[in-house]
C-alpha cells in the first residue's frame, strides 16, 4: 500500500480545502476580534458590552456590565471555531499531507499556528491552496500516466 494520497482522493481533498479556506477566513476574523477585545480588557480595563445603558455598544469596566458582555461571547465563539479551524487542519493534513513529504506533521503543526497568531490564518488561507492544489496536479498526472501506459 503506497503511502500519501491517492488519485482517488482528489474529490475528498478539494472539498477539505474548500471548508479549510472557510474556517481560517471566519477563525482569523474572530482571532482579529479577540486582540482587540484582549486590548480593552487588559488595557484600558473595560469588556465589550452589547445592548447596554451606554448604547448598542459600549466599552464599560467588568463590574458595571448589565448588558452582554461581548468579550466572553468572543472568546467563547473564537474558541469553538479554532476547534473547528484545527479538525479541518487535521483532515487536510490526512487527506493530503501524510505520507507524502517526511515533513507532514510539522506542517499540521505550523498551520494550527494560524488560529492563534493573528493574521497567519488569512496567508494560510493562501498559500495552502497552493500546496494542495500541487498536490493534486502530480495526482493528476499519475492519473494521466497510468491511463496512457494502460
Amino acid at each position: 500500500m503506497a503511502l500519501g494520497p491517492q488519485p482517488s482522493d482528489i474529490p475528498l481533498i478539494r472539498r477539505t480545502l474548500a471548508v479549510f479556506k472557510v474556517s481560517s477566513i471566519v477563525t482569523g476574523l474572530f482571532l482579529l476580534g479577540l486582540v482587540v477585545m484582549m486590548v480593552t480588557r487588559y488595557g484600558f480595563g473595560r469588556d465589550i458590552e452589547l445592548l447596554g445603558p451606554d448604547g448598542f455598544l459600549a466599552l464599560t469596566p467588568k463590574e458595571e456590565l448589565t448588558g452582554v458582555n461581548l468579550s466572553i461571547v468572543l472568546l467563547t465563539v473564537h474558541g469553538w471555531l479554532y476547534v473547528v479551524y484545527l479538525a479541518c487542519d487535521f483532515v487536510l493534513w490526512r487527506v493530503a499531507y501524510q505520507g507524502a513529504r517526511s515533513y507532514a506533521f510539522l506542517r499540521f503543526l505550523w498551520i494550527a499556528m494560524g488560529g492563534i497568531v493573528p493574521f497567519l490564518s488569512f496567508y494560510f488561507e493562501r498559500q495552502v491552496p497552493r500546496e494542495v492544489e500541487a498536490i493534486v496536479a502530480e495526482l493528476d498526472q499519475q492519473t494521466t500516466t497510468q491511463e496512457a501506459s494502460a
